[in-house]
Formats: structure tokens, C-alpha cells, sequence
């Protein structure tokens, strides 16, 4: 996926896919995802580095 590319240019660890959700997916016709991970270390610089990096990708998309 795009943004997971993007994402990962940023530095930014995210995964990409289906996430064992396959057959939802296909009833809904979603090609794939992009799942973002938070845990107690992560920082408030870290989520606004994703959520700036999420922005950049649709602001090129659109």
C-alpha cells in the first residue's frame, strides 16, 4: 500500500494487508489496510509524526 511506503520513507513503523481479516474484506471489497501500533512508550511527537505523515499521503493522493 501506498501509505505503508510512504510511511516507511518517514521512518514510521506501520503493517499493511489484510490482518487476518481476509473474508470481511473481500465481502466489502477493501483491498488492504494500514494498522498503526500504540504502546505506553510510545511519545506525543511520535502519534503527530504518523498522523502529519497520514496527512502528507492524502493531501498527495487527492
Amino acid at each position: 500500500m501506498i501509505l505503508g511506503l510512504f510511511s516507511d520513507k518517514l521512518g514510521i513503523a506501520v503493517r499493511t494487508g489484510h490482518h487476518c481479516a481476509q473474508p470481511i474484506m473481500d465481502f466489502y471489497q477493501i483491498p488492504g489496510t494500514v494498522r498503526a501500533s500504540f504502546s505506553f512508550y510510545n511519545t506525543k511527537g511520535e502519534v503527530d509524526l504518523l498522523v502529519s505523515a497520514v496527512e502528507r499521503a492524502r493531501n498527495m493522493l487527492l
